[in-house]
């Protein structure tokens, strides 16, 4: 089961989707998440489902009852990157492994030293997308610590 946190119109969800169990998308903006699901339809893809709602109040245990626990959690948040409470209830979930892409590199280091206790970054790859700009893409992906 892989969730996509701030999934937008749903691309990252449909690409995985093919691959896994279950893709739970969720977003803040209603438009996007109705765009995810028609994106859904026309592409036939059965196995995904888009909530809406404010990702700190939507992303909670009832969520996580009504999908099943996440393996997986892929997160792109906004620029100013993920909130503090989101950042907590992964770290109740403990998915096994977090693929966390970013526009901010400062937020994203912000985020993922919250989640060093729990977390090691197995790799990073900066991506630049917008070439002769300052702005990068910047992908993590972190397993779960042995330990944890």
């Amino acid at each position: 089961i892989v969730y996509d946190l701030y999934s937008g119109a749903g691309t990252i969800a449909l690409f995985v989707a093919p691959g896994v169990k279950k893709v739970v998308g969720i977003e803040s903006v209603t438009d996007a998440v109705e765009d995810a699901r028609e994106n859904a339809q026309i592409n036939s893809v059965e196995n995904v489902y888009f909530e809406a709602g404010d990702m700190k109040e939507i992303f909670n245990n009832e969520l996580v009852e009504k999908h099943g626990r996440p393996d997986i959690i892929i997160t792109d948040p906004p620029r100013d990157g993920m909130h503090p409470k989101v950042l907590e209830q992964i770290k109740k979930l403990l998915p096994r492994r977090i693929v966390y892409v970013s526009c901010n590199s400062a937020t994203q280091a912000r985020d993922l030293a919250l989640l060093s206790e729990k977390y090691e970054v197995e790799t990073v790859l900066p991506v630049d997308m917008f070439p002769q700009t300052h702005h990068v893409e910047n992908i993590a992906v972190l397993s779960l610590k042995k330990d944890a």
